[in-house]
């Protein structure tokens, strides 16, 4: 995990040992999608990979949309924070 990750991560916690709430999930649900992003391009045939990627990419959205409909602050700065467009 990269530092900018790590910070990511910190910067989202409600509380020192925080790894459930939505925020934070959805940030450790990015760094899985960016790591499994360069093993896609490397390995093109892998469809299992793909698949997965495709039930990670899903499941953030729904989280997504679950944040901007009840903090739509929180939602803001989650894809500014993420480098994420909507």
């Amino acid at each position: 995990m990269s530092v900018d990750n790590k910070e990511l991560l910190e910067k989202f916690k409600k509380h020192s040992n925080d790894s459930g709430s939505i925020e934070v999930q959805i940030v450790s649900l990015n760094q899985k999608i960016g790591s499994l992003l360069g093993h896609s391009q490397k390995n093109p045939k892998d469809h299992s990979l793909k698949r997965g990627l495709l039930r990670l990419v899903s499941r953030r959205r729904k989280f997504l949309d679950y944040v901007k409909k009840h903090n739509p602050n929180v939602y803001l700065e989650l894809l500014k924070n993420l480098d994420l467009r909507k």
